[in-house]
């Protein structure tokens, strides 16, 4: 069983950054992708971006490319997801997820077996 912890989050200003940590147990990294979702009140959870797990390769959502940077220390097993020029819209529970090692899709929140508790970032005017 994978066990995910994210740690880091915080209230910040818009123009500010956060950097995001999620702790994982042995094997998350057997996982096809690691993937961060966010969840504003009152709405879905939503895609932010995959590192996947076999090559430093990463892709995320468009409203926040240029802005935010996934990164992973398998020797760690961290995941982290460096937030720069935050929005107001950036504000959610940032979620650390893991697929399994034989998923083959990474986008929808159905595609992840394991999530962490949540982190939350608030980013005020």
């Amino acid at each position: 069983q994978v066990q995910l912890v994210e740690s880091g989050g915080g209230e910040v200003q818009v123009g500010g950054s956060l950097r995001l940590s999620c702790a994982a147990s042995e094997g998350a990294f057997s996982a096809y992708a690691m993937g961060w979702f966010r969840q504003a009140p009152g709405k879905e959870r939503e895609f932010v971006g995959a590192i996947f797990s076999r090559y430093d390769v990463t892709d995320y959502v468009d409203s926040v490319k240029g802005r935010f940077t996934i990164s992973k220390d398998s020797a760690k097993n961290m995941v982290y997801l460096q937030m720069n020029n935050l929005k107001i819209e950036d504000t959610a529970i940032y979620y650390c997820a893991a697929t399994s090692p034989y998923s083959g899709t990474y986008y929808y929140t159905s595609s992840y077996d394991f999530w962490g508790q949540g982190t939350q970032v608030t980013v005020s005017s």
